[in-house]
């Protein structure tokens, strides 16, 4: 308290102490000025004589009021290099205020007095000529010497001669993003880019000019944009609108890609918020547009702190925390601020790698990494006992499908064993929540994996009816761009490689979303209210074309499909499908107080079936029979169906 009250009397900042004093010196000079240019050079005798004597009487006093109206209206509470448009209206403003404060204490004060009619003597009034000249020059002296400086610490001296090689930048937004990208470009001309101008659909927008003098020359509607393209001709564009849609990125990028102009972007407000970026450096973070940005569909945008505050102060585990899912958990849940983060994976390299980033990168102290395979009962009951965790996310699962087609054996164990052992071992430790993230590849199963993810559904389900403290849930969604093994990265090394790239079938639809994306809907998924072991959907918008995604991402890295790059269809692998579904037939779809976020309303399980099902199983892994295991698990999903219609399942023999 003690230390606003002192910044309140005196609101200088303590590095702007010499432009107070340098003030000062030029107030002074000012107001000596201001005589001498009226006077003549201040004659000491004469009709004028009586005005000169007020310089000496009153400029002691001048100064520290000037400097006290100054001060009192904000101007040394930063340093000039970062003054802007308002500075300068304050500087007006008190300039004025003070010249009037000046004139009118000379008014009442009567410093100086002179002989009058009848031997009276009377006061002597500052001249108006002499207080207009006061406010003239204190005006254009302390304003020029803030934007010399400015001028300087900017760069903008050594941009007035454009160097050879600069490359014209047209930035697509108006708006802070925007303006940080001027800012850094124009402080550093060794970037040879320079700024020409901005794209913003906002009209009021359209008379402003910022700080530079650029001003928005049109919008992103594609005749507009063409327009301003063709007219200005710049050698690149960046797109500076962290929360642009996909919709405008794929507009801006496919009018840019027509005229062979490279096309550049800041980050997403999903990487500014993982990267925990205050400050954009142009340098380090402009990065080329990704199929990532420009999927069409509206990002998911939620205060992670709100909807995330019940991990706050709490012991939370995570299960395959170096995959891709569990990595981006650990990396949000970190934000939340739990007490303790307990990263779990049986892949040393990967869980090496995700500690030493919270760690080393984004100082999260509280991380416990731990080397463990869920399937071992007896190693997890160990980590449970020794870190009594309140919250589960159980991330770790086998999900490339050709390769569990070919390890049945190991996709059951590992997805589904392991499963129904971390939700009993929860339920023993009186874990408070469990959230199993789950695939639409669930679905209707067509597949050895998809067929044991459905059994991970049906084995959380169960262990809700066994375990009432433990609430259970669990998470389903489609594909997520740049994950490991997806389509993404895949192309990626393809395009690279010269091509071709490989498509299964023309006709292939996928639903994408990003990482970031589904991770944050996981954890608000984890805070729904409802009853133990419901299934959670989310909503993965429209799905896409396989075949558009990859002449997207071709056209992305300035080639041309089927000419630069060949795209070959290979034929759809086995059970693979043609449409992504994310509702079994015997499930309706429900809201829930969540955006984006849809529940999987359907009848409850027998947990004695479930038991029976999971014993038969064991036996066949067990056994080793890969054949049998295989045929069985895509029988299963059939049998939920017929015990829902009929709601008396019975396991089949």
């Amino acid at each position: 308290m003690s230390r606003r009250l002192r910044s309140a009397a005196l609101p200088v900042h303590r590095h702007s102490l010499l432009q107070f004093v340098l003030d000062g010196f030029l107030v002074a000079f000012a107001y000596v000025l201001a005589f001498w240019l009226r006077f003549d050079g201040l004659p000491g005798r004469g009709p004028d004589a009586k005005y000169v004597r007020l310089l000496p009487h009153t400029l002691w006093w001048v100064v520290p009021l000037a400097l006290g109206v100054l001060a009192a209206f904000g101007l040394y509470e930063r340093l000039w290099t970062y003054i802007g448009q308002r500075d300068f209206e304050q500087l007006g403003k008190g300039v004025f205020i003070m010249a009037l404060l000046v004139v009118g204490a000379i008014a009442l004060v009567h410093p100086v007095t002179a002989p009058g009619k009848h031997g009276f003597r009377t006061g002597v009034l500052l001249p108006a000529s002499v207080a207009v000249l006061f406010l003239l020059l204190t005006l254009s002296m302390l304003a020029g010497v803030r934007f010399i400086t400015h001028l300087v610490t900017e760069g903008r001296v050594r941009n007035l001669r454009v160097a050879k090689g600069t490359r014209d930048v047209l930035i697509v937004g108006a708006g802070e993003g925007a303006r940080l990208v001027v800012r850094e470009l124009m402080r550093n001309p060794d970037l040879h880019m320079r700024p020409v101008g901005f794209i913003d659909d906002d009209p009021r927008k359209r008379r402003l000019k910022d700080e530079y003098g650029l001003r928005v020359l049109g919008t992103t509607a594609q005749t507009d944009f063409a327009r301003v393209l063709d007219e200005v001709e710049p050698d690149e564009v960046v797109i500076a609108i962290p929360s642009a849609p996909g919709t405008v990125r794929a507009a801006v990028v496919g009018a840019c890609r027509e005229r062979g102009i490279p096309v550049r972007t800041t980050p997403t407000v999903f990487e500014l918020l993982r990267d925990g970026a205050g400050q954009l450096r142009v340098t380090r973070q402009l990065r080329e547009v990704r199929v990532e940005d420009i999927l069409g569909r509206e990002p998911v945008h939620m205060e992670l702190e709100r909807v995330g505050a019940y991990l706050r102060g709490r012991v939370v585990l995570v299960t395959g925390a170096g995959g891709s899912i569990g990595s981006e958990l650990c990396r949000q849940i970190a934000r939340v601020g739990p007490r303790k983060l307990v990263l779990v994976d049986h892949a040393e390299d990967n869980l090496f790698e995700i500690a030493r980033e919270l760690t080393e990168e984004r100082h999260v102290n509280v991380t416990v990494p731990v080397l463990a395979d869920c399937k071992e009962d007896e190693r997890m009951r160990e980590v449970f006992g020794e870190h009594r965790p309140g919250i589960v996310f159980h991330a770790a699962a086998y999900k490339h499908v050709a390769m569990m087609e070919s390890n049945p054996v190991e996709a059951v164990r590992n997805n589904s064993l392991a499963t129904l052992l971390m939700a009993r071992a929860a339920g023993d430790f009186g874990v408070e929540t469990f959230v199993l993230i789950s695939t639409d590849k669930a679905v209707t199963p067509a597949t050895v994996m998809g067929a044991s993810k459905a059994l991970a559904e049906w084995a959380v389900e169960a262990a809700a009816a066994s375990y009432p403290r433990t609430r259970y849930t669990t998470v389903r969604f489609g594909n997520v761009l740049g994950s490991s093994g997806s389509v993404v990265p895949i192309f990626r090394r393809q395009i690279a490689a010269g091509g071709p790239v490989t498509v299964t079938d023309e006709r292939m639809t996928r639903y994408f979303m990003t990482i970031p994306e589904a991770v944050q809907l996981v954890i608000r998924s984890g805070s729904l209210s409802g009853r133990s072991g419901e299934v959670f959907v989310l909503d993965m918008g429209e799905p896409m074309r396989i075949l558009t995604l990859a002449e997207t991402m071709i056209r992305l890295s300035g080639l041309e499909p089927g000419r630069d790059i060949a795209i070959e269809v290979v034929g759809a692998r086995a059970g693979e499908k043609f449409e992504e579904v994310l509702f079994n037939p015997y499930e309706r779809a429900q809201p829930t107080a969540a955006a984006k976020i849809i529940r999987a309303q359907r009848e409850p399980l027998d947990p004695g079936w479930v038991k029976e099902i999971f014993d038969h199983i064991n036996l066949l892994v067990l056994e080793g029979d890969a054949a049998a295991l295989a045929r069985h698990v895509s029988e299963l999903d059939a049998q939920r169906a017929a015990g829902a219609a009929s709601r008396a399942p019975q396991a089949s023999s």
